[in-house]
């Protein structure tokens, strides 16, 4: 994940390499910028909120699996899991601003979002039945402690929380060219007919890790919340220019080092399938095109809740269109070109990365994800921000 710091630091001089004149501040007022400030406070609270109901779906429907492991039920818990990750993709777009989800690198996103991952550090493998955590009851406990305290332990793959480890202990490997994974549900069932071994410790790592992923996801509800640590600073005690500050970077961060770069380019350079978000539920697709609707949903100030509920208020667009009403129409031109190359790029994502037509589709979102990001910083310099 360090690598990502380098990135996000070379999009922040993108950002700000050109600031030389003085900006007019007459048409945006200090209101105008706290207005925006609250509504963005009020959108992350709600989506983390809904990340959070929806990881507890997923725990609930673990939880029912485990106790009595079926093909059916096992099903249930790769759906609940899909669902969470159309909600938490959204929230990326609130990295790389210094908030309490990656603040000064001591904040909870390695525990809960963490990529790629080396499988064979939890479970076992097509080539080793014998590997990895679950497989090895004298060397190691499972319980939350443990499993936070060995996560990035070894490397930065070295992966043992977060909603990979979940999908991997769902999925399993993916070796196939026109599949998921394909781990089979036996893998939890206890004596007759169950496969591979040590199930009930795969069980329980499920249980604990799912359970871990909430205890995170609740503390950043608890700082975003009204009177919450950081939700406290944002709003009342950091300067508005640099609430303002953090929300931008955290979108050219994301569009342009994070999305276009970590999460396109490395695996359609690659063109290796351990490069994809998602490689082992072929998810890939979805999570970029969640990853550019957070992006949106930050800059046009508003959110569509998991229950339908509308989260909506001044933006970063309205600013912008107060200072310079082409510069933002730009932006929001970007914005619907972007969208239309990101959900044109076909699923599974590690077959589009290999054919020549797919690759040209990751490219020309490659690339509409770098211009949203050009151009979202060079309409928020009419703002006037300064690093």
């Amino acid at each position: 994940m360090k690598k990502l710091i380098l990135l996000a630091c070379l999009t922040s001089t993108v950002f700000f390499a050109c600031k030389k004149n003085k900006v007019d501040d007459t048409l945006v007022t200090d209101a105008d910028k706290k207005a925006v400030i609250l509504n963005h406070a009020n959108i992350v609270l709600a989506s983390y909120q809904d990340s959070y109901d929806k990881v507890l779906e997923l725990k609930s429907k673990i939880e029912t699996f485990t106790a009595d492991p079926t093909a059916a039920r096992f099903e249930d818990c790769k759906t609940a899991w899909k669902a969470s990750r159309i909600v938490y993709n959204q929230t990326e777009a609130y990295r790389f601003g210094n908030g309490p989800i990656d603040e000064d690198d001591n904040g909870p996103e390695g525990l809960i979002n963490a990529w790629p991952m080396e499988e064979a550090y939890i479970d076992y493998v097509v080539d080793d039945a014998t590997t990895g955590i679950i497989n090895h009851p004298l060397e190691y406990k499972i319980n939350k402690q443990v499993l936070e305290n060995l996560n990035e332990n070894v490397s930065e793959t070295s992966i043992t929380t977060g909603y990979h480890a979940i999908e991997f202990l769902l999925w399993g490997q993916d070796l196939s060219t026109t599949t998921a994974g394909t781990r089979p549900y036996t893998d939890y069932v206890t004596g007759a007919g169950g496969t591979a071994s040590n199930q009930a410790r795969r069980a329980l790592y499920l249980k604990t890790v799912v359970d871990l992923l909430a205890d995170n996801l609740d503390y950043l509800i608890g700082e975003w919340k009204q009177g919450g640590a950081y939700r406290t600073k944002f709003t009342s005690q950091m300067p508005a220019d640099s609430a303002l500050t953090s929300m931008v970077r955290s979108l050219g961060s994301l569009a342009k080092g994070e999305l276009a770069g970590e999460r396109m380019a490395v695996a359609l350079t690659n063109q290796e399938q351990e490069d994809e978000h998602s490689c082992f539920s072929d998810n890939t697709h979805i999570d970029i095109q969640y990853n550019f609707i957070g992006i949106q949903n930050v800059y046009m100030g508003k959110y569509v809740r998991s229950n339908g509920q509308v989260i909506q208020g001044k933006s970063l667009s309205d600013l912008i269109a107060k200072k310079d009403a082409t510069k933002n129409s730009l932006v929001l031109a970007q914005f619907a070109d972007t969208k239309t190359k990101i959900f044109a790029i076909q699923a599974p994502f590690d077959q589009e990365i290999i054919i020549p037509a797919g690759r040209e589709r990751v490219n020309s979102a490659i690339n509409a994800c770098r211009s949203l990001a050009d151009k979202i910083a060079d309409a928020a310099f009419a703002l006037g921000i300064k690093n």
